[in-house]
């Protein structure tokens, strides 16, 4: 079997070319796409910290390390929840919200230009191939693990 034959190598490789579409285009404002993405995850009214790693779909420990990052670029910090104290929110600052916009015109720009590459129809049918996808992958996931325990 050659690479070139399987799913996964496909969406490696797409998703290798994406990353370096986003991180060529944010570069010129100090951005890159792994940025973007948690500033535009962050919640208007703050996100609990813990809640951002499953909404990216990321692991504690990486994003432990970018957050540590936005806090020292000044464009997020993190304030302690009132109601709890073991939970820390997370908000934009000034800055972050002027990098998310700029994130926000890439993330668009680029859908448009699949839109105008694939047409509608196309693209339409591509994110709905991806969200099967990933559906059938969480429940394999599910099965694999029940078996492990």
């Amino acid at each position: 079997m050659k690479p070139e034959e399987t799913v996964d190598f496909h969406i490696r490789w797409a998703w290798a070319k994406i990353s370096r579409y986003y991180n060529v285009a944010a570069s010129p404002f100090g951005g890159s796409m792994s940025i973007g993405y948690v500033l535009l995850n962050v919640d208007k009214d703050g996100t609990p910290s813990t809640k951002l790693g499953p909404k990216m779909g990321m692991e504690s420990r990486s994003l432990t390390r970018i957050l540590n990052n936005l806090e020292e670029e000044k464009l997020i910090i993190r304030i302690q929840d009132d109601e709890d104290k073991r939970k820390m929110n997370v908000f934009l600052t000034e800055k972050g919200k002027l990098m998310r916009e700029e994130s926000k015109k890439i993330v668009l720009d680029f859908n448009q230009l699949m839109a105008e590459t694939l047409g509608m129809r196309e693209l339409s049918q591509f994110l709905l191939t991806m969200d099967k996808l990933n559906k059938h992958i969480d429940n394999q996931l599910v099965e694999l693990q029940s078996e492990k325990n």
